[in-house]
């Protein structure tokens, strides 16, 4: 148990600055990303702080769909935040165009990766993928077309308020998933009830 819980918060760390590792690069974010950073400089909060307000907004709406949250839920809800937060303090802005797409590429695999590590820990999924897999669970809807039109939304949203859609948004959205799918087998066998990427 503890490896899986060491497992949960290192993924959860990575997961955060991965996101850190994207705004640097200021190419573009992924969907829920350009919604968090939309509302944190229409609001004056900082991206961490938009990511867990958001991720409590978000649990509400598990309710109806009778979804349980578990150990990594609530950890996803706080963790990641911090860590987007602290990652953004460490890492400094950079002007340099081939900087700039190594580190939304490390940004990417990161969030590849660190999703993969404590998706297969089994302790509860974050809210925004709960919130997918409720919708599926209940009303039968395709899961790939769930996350989808719930992130097109949210990128709506998010560069509505001003969040930076660029090559870094289709570029997440083409490369996460096959990160995380390639990834999820080197942890499953250190979690003790895996769970399933998300499609």
């Amino acid at each position: 148990m503890l490896r899986a819980f060491t497992q949960l918060f290192l993924g959860l760390v990575l997961c955060g600055f991965a996101v850190a590792a994207m705004v640097r690069a200021n190419l573009g974010l992924g969907p829920w990303d350009v919604f968090h950073q939309g509302v944190a400089q229409k609001s004056g909060l900082s991206l961490g702080m938009v990511f867990t307000l958001t991720s409590f907004v978000v649990l509400t709406l598990w309710v109806p769909l009778r979804q349980k949250p578990g150990i990594g839920t609530v950890a996803n809800m706080i963790l990641v935040g911090i860590a987007t937060d602290v990652g953004l303090w460490i890492l400094p802005p950079v002007d340099e165009m081939l900087t700039r797409y190594a580190l939304l590429l490390l940004g990417i695999v990161g969030t590849g990766i660190g999703a993969a590590a404590y998706l297969a820990t089994g302790l509860g999924p974050g809210a925004r993928d709960g919130l997918m897999t409720g919708l599926n669970s209940k009303y039968g809807w395709p899961l790939h077309r769930v996350r989808t039109g719930i992130e097109l939304v949210m990128l709506g949203l998010g560069w509505l308020c001003g969040g930076k859609v660029g090559v870094g948004t289709v570029a997440f959205a083409v490369l996460v998933g096959p990160v995380l799918h390639w990834s999820l087998p080197l942890w499953k066998h250190q979690a003790p009830s895996p769970v399933r990427a998300p499609n």
